[in-house]
């Protein structure tokens, strides 16, 4: 969403500021990982990478057994990493997710790990948007620690607070229409899908030697979609969190009302007492801040023209799409990028990437560094980023 210099009415942010650097209600999630998990992780995903489901190619591994992406650690929170960063109340509002930036310290998730997810609100500031004219643009961390005290993943989210009757009215996204895609077109899709998973078959167990990188490198280009109602609905579906029960510890202890949802968007989503009665409506595929996702009714209500996917997801995609390209020897240290269109229904997700960096950190850390395009059909930018990896040497 570009910045512009119209005034539009204010946007009511008074109460955030007694949030920011307040520690909030860590997030867990009751049973350890599981391998069902990850599995269902990079299927929702779209990730064809068989260290992550497939037991006979992980066992001839560097780690002998399937090991999550390191894009799961996102799926191990109960609020896709956002709680600390949509903290305090903003009257009449709604959000979405803008980006994120993580940092990785080598520790990975696999099978029977348990993470407990610590969390802080960051800071916020306040833009003039195209979108929904004055938009909060506000961050928060979520750190997650597994069972043995290690550090896993920091991840900073930035998540857009905005007036839902700002955006109905500027109809940015107001294309109704689902592209209708040929079967021609279709298979071309298919085509660049098939070239990125011979990237991953062809490169098998062996490493990417950082003396084989050079800036200016391109990698496999990817697709995902067209994206539809059952995909977004099989991605919100891999998160363990919204299994009914599954949450030792919710996303937050105030309620969407008093954060500032509208009436029609708040509901229960995430309120462990209400679980007990009627998990349904704790459901954000059936009510809920979550539901314009899923229901085009209910998109339209926000400035949404119809169902749209997850900001986790798109982080996820990038995460993976250099991974695959990477190798299970490489491991990404930081990445950080920033949403500028949702995926709807009907679109198609196309990402591109070039390493613009090869450099030595800390002596024997050799670090590639990607620049990671995302875009739909129609060449608008979905998402940009920057992903740093760290390859061997020898």
């Amino acid at each position: 969403m570009t910045a512009i210099e119209e005034p539009t009415t204010t946007l009511d942010v008074s109460d955030l500021d007694r949030h920011m650097g307040v520690p909030i209600r860590a997030g867990e999630l009751k049973e350890d990982v599981g391998v069902g998990d990850i599995r269902r992780w990079v299927q929702a995903m779209h990730y064809p990478n068989p260290l992550h489901y497939d037991e006979d190619w992980a066992l001839a591994s560097r780690f002998g057994r399937i090991v999550a992406p390191q894009s799961f650690a996102v799926a191990t929170d109960t609020s896709h990493g956002c709680a600390p960063a949509q903290v305090g109340r903003i009257p009449n509002s709604h959000g979405i997710f803008g980006g994120d930036e993580w940092w990785f310290f080598g520790a990975r998730i696999e099978p029977g790990d348990h993470l407990v997810c610590h969390r802080m609100p960051y800071d916020y500031k306040v833009s003039e948007t195209k979108f929904a004219g004055q938009t909060c643009f506000q961050r928060g961390d979520t750190l997650y620690i597994n069972q043995r005290g290690e550090r896993v993943a920091l991840q900073r989210s930035t998540y857009i607070r905005y007036a839902v009757a700002d955006a109905k009215e500027k109809k940015l996204f107001d294309e109704p229409t689902e592209k209708e895609w040929t079967d021609d077109e279709l298979a071309r899709l298919d085509e660049i899908k098939a070239r990125y998973i011979e990237q991953i078959q062809e490169l098998h167990h062996d490493k990417r030697l950082i003396g084989s990188v050079a800036v200016g490198d391109r990698l496999a280009s990817n697709v995902l979609g067209p994206h539809s109602l059952a995909s977004f609905t099989t991605e919100w579906r891999a998160f363990p969190m919204n299994a009914w029960g599954a949450m030792r510890t919710g996303p937050t202890t105030v309620s969407a009302l008093d954060l500032g949802y509208t009436k029609e968007m708040a509901g229960h989503e995430g309120d462990k007492r209400m679980e007990r009665t009627n998990p349904e409506l704790t459901d954000g595929a059936y009510y809920g801040p979550s539901r314009g996702h899923l229901q085009p009714r209910w998109a339209r209500h926000v400035g949404m023209a119809r169902g749209y996917g997850y900001g986790a997801s798109m982080g996820a995609w990038i995460l993976d799409f250099v991974a695959a390209w990477a190798g299970e020897w490489g491991e990404i240290t930081h990445s950080k990028a920033s949403y500028r269109n949702p995926a709807f229904t009907g679109d198609a997700t196309f990402l591109d990437g070039e390493v613009i960096d090869v450099r030595v950190e800390r002596r024997r850390h050799h670090i590639a560094t990607v620049q990671v395009e995302m875009r739909n059909q129609d060449d608008a930018v979905m998402a940009i980023g920057t992903v740093d990896v760290e390859l061997p040497a020898e």
